[in-house]
């Protein structure tokens, strides 16, 4: 048995049988064509990129089906790649020029334009020329005349490993025949990782080299949670984990019975629970595990993977379509995080000279300093809260004066509708995310100027950590159990109490049950969690008191380890809900 440990990129457990894709590459037979061929050889390049173009335009639709249109804007980037002038002249001329053979001329020019993306030294641009490599892969497979493994057509059911899934070949995994896929590249927001959790479909990432040894056909457990890939385990682990698995089901299913009952405590106060949602589409999920609302709507996946740029209609659209199912119920619309690890087409080029994305331009900074893309947004929120219950949130406040600032502008964009006859919201609700710590130590002041706070816990611990959680080295530094983290979300909810400032746990640490006893106890009211545990974060709410949870906050903070307080609310989550163990 081996445990290889990654980057655990979409949750849930998939057990079953390897099916190794992709592990070879292209063999390119020939450098030259002869002179008398080159029309020829031209012909059936273009031809070979005419049907690769053709398989992008319908794995857009197919996945703009499935999930949503911003999913399915991934391919469009893809074929706006495939139709670069300046990409088919490079080849072209090769074949002209050099006399290069279509395959030759073809890989040689887009492992060029690959590697000088890697070369940049950026890890976002680094991701992106894997859609490069899954264009060389897509002509050379046509070129050559090789059949196409079709991840779309499996029969039976497998745990896929991959060196790395396309967002094609990604799209094209089936719920029904794929338990799970793990993958030597990638990182936690490649376009991948984003299909993976909307398809809800358990995912490693970032393991590296493991699939030399591997033939196919061993047993794998993907465990999503976690992490972690174990190859050919034991019979007792495999038989763990089957229980496990069999346990979550059954539970889950119980779980999704009772979810339509209230998401109140024992003795009557109530906790609602939201949820997180990064496309439109994924609003369905929510409904179906009966959310009390959505509480954390990204919105930069509007933008990434196109070129061109998101009009008003285009968000007005995407947020309209939560509102539709959501007529009445709170829908918290974050404002652009752009930057760091989620940058546009549009900006690649400024962001490949960030010698260090995370502390650089990004989020409300990005959205402070290209007003015009912010004014859009904002415009297009405002006209939309005019349909239900929106409010604004402003993601990475540091300081006073960029709160002031974005307020100011949400003003004067209220006041230009209004001038124009346009229909909005002019007493939108305006929140903040505390999302490093000079936004808590800050909070009370803060408190005097928001409408509710939200606490953005995967930011803050990393920022209050200095661990990056996207990578393994230092991935163990990165606890939500941390002391640290513990007082600096008390310190927040403290600052609110004397101006009731409604405050929401919105990052992964809620979504994790055994924290919710913890939060809830520290003052916590409305959650807003990952679709996929919506049931049992609501069933938890209902088996406590104010008094039980508020015992379990303050025990907590007696220890000064992080694993104490991890395996002391493991325990009494245990106590609690047994059947959630």
């Amino acid at each position: 048995m081996q445990v290889k440990r990654g980057i655990a990129a979409s949750p849930g457990v998939g057990i079953g049988p390897a099916l190794v894709f992709g592990a070879g590459s292209f063999h390119v037979p020939r450098q030259y064509t002869t002179h008398d061929a080159i029309d020829t050889e031209v012909a059936r390049f273009r031809v070979a990129l005419e049907n690769v173009c053709q398989e992008l335009v319908e794995n857009e639709r197919l996945v703009t089906e499935r999930i949503g249109s911003q999913c399915g804007a991934i391919f469009d980037a893809h074929l706006q790649i495939a139709r670069d002038p300046k990409l088919i002249g490079e080849i072209e001329e090769g074949i002209r020029k050099h006399a290069y053979s279509p395959e030759f001329s073809t890989s040689s020019v887009l492992r060029g334009f690959a590697r000088k993306l890697k070369e940049l030294g950026n890890p976002v641009l680094a991701e992106r020329a894997a859609d490069i490599y899954d264009l060389e892969k897509s002509l050379l497979r046509h070129l050559l005349g090789e059949e196409r493994e079709e991840l779309s057509q499996l029969s039976s059911k497998v745990v896929v490993l991959a060196s790395d899934l396309s967002p094609s070949e990604t799209a094209g995994l089936s719920r029904e025949f794929v338990y799970g896929f793990a993958t030597e590249g990638g990182g936690p927001t490649s376009h991948t990782a984003i299909l993976a959790g909307a398809l809800e479909i358990p995912a490693v990432v970032g393991i590296g080299s493991f699939l030399k040894d591997l033939s196919g056909g061993e047993m794998v457990i993907i465990d999503g949670d976690h992490g972690e890939v174990i190859l050919n385990p034991t019979e007792d682990c495999l038989a763990e984990y089957r229980r496990n698995a069999e346990r979550s089901q059954s539970a889950a299913r119980i779980l999704l019975t009772s979810a339509t009952k209230p998401s109140v405590t024992q003795d009557g106060v109530p906790v609602p629970v939201y949820g997180n949602i990064e496309f439109p589409g994924e609003v369905a999920h929510c409904l179906q595990r009966e959310a009390d609302g959505i509480g954390l709507y990204r919105t930069e996946f509007l933008y990434l993977g196109r070129k061109s740029e998101r009009t008003e209609e285009d968000h007005y659209k995407a947020y309209k379509q939560v509102l539709d199912a959501y007529p009445e119920s709170p829908v918290v619309i974050r404002t652009l995080d752009l930057g760091a690890d989620k940058v546009p087409v549009s900006l690649r080029e400024y962001y490949a000279r960030e010698a260090n994305p995370e502390l650089g331009l990004r989020s409300i900074r990005v959205s402070l300093a290209d007003q015009d893309r912010f004014k859009t947004q904002l415009r297009a929120i405002l006209r939309a809260a005019d349909l239900g219950d929106v409010r604004v949130m402003f993601p990475l406040i540091s300081s006073l004066s960029e709160l002031r600032q974005a307020k100011s502008l949400l003003k004067d964009v209220g006041e230009d509708l209004a001038e124009k006859g346009i229909p909005y919201r002019a007493n939108l609700p305006v929140g903040m995310m505390v999302e490093v710590p000079a936004a808590a130590l800050m909070a009370e002041e803060f408190a005097q100027e928001v409408d509710f706070f939200s606490i953005g816990t995967n930011d803050l611990i990393q920022y209050t950590l200095a661990a990056d959680r996207s990578n393994p080295a230092v991935a163990k530094y990165y606890n939500s159990a941390d002391p640290a983290v513990l007082r600096i979300i008390r310190l927040v909810l403290q600052a609110s109490k004397p101006r009731s400032i409604p405050v929401t746990v919105c990052g992964q640490m809620c979504s994790d049950p055994k924290f919710v006893p913890l939060l809830v106890g520290l003052g916590v009211r409305q959650l807003s969690v990952t679709p996929q545990v919506i049931p049992q974060i609501k069933a938890i709410v209902r088996s406590l008191t104010i008094e039980t949870a508020e015992q379990i906050a303050k025990r907590a903070f007696e220890f000064d380890l992080a694993r104490d307080v991890e395996s002391y609310l493991k325990s009494e989550l245990k106590r609690l809900c047994p059947e959630m163990e």
